[in-house]
């Protein structure tokens, strides 16, 4: 069943306000306060958590491609890649690289 054009912007509206509602709520509260070291140390974490979580059910998901030998093999040398370098700009490197040379390579 296909949303009609209308359901979808009404969702992408009430979702840019839900998120720009939460934003602001959190930068009210906050303001200019000095946030604690343990938070601050915390947010930093917030990219590698949100990263996985976007590409999780691209690899894992129910779509048609999940499970495909391809992107599991270009995710994993993605870890590997960032595991040993320790630069998250040279695994996504790989990723992309691997991901989109072996897919034009195979078709």
């Amino acid at each position: 069943m296909e949303p009609a054009t209308s359901q979808v912007w009404i969702i992408i509206v009430v979702l840019g306000i839900c998120t720009y509602l939460i934003r602001l709520s959190f930068m009210g509260l906050i303001g200019d306060r000095p946030l604690p070291e343990w938070l601050l140390r915390m947010l930093r974490y917030t990219p590698v958590a949100v990263l996985p979580a976007v590409v999780a059910p691209m690899l894992l998901g129910s779509g048609a491609h999940s499970g495909d030998a391809l992107r599991i093999g270009a995710a994993l040398a993605t870890l590997v890649v960032g595991l040993t370098t320790r630069n998250v700009l040279w695994a996504i490197a790989t990723g992309f690289g691997l991901f989109f040379g072996i897919g034009a390579l195979l078709g």
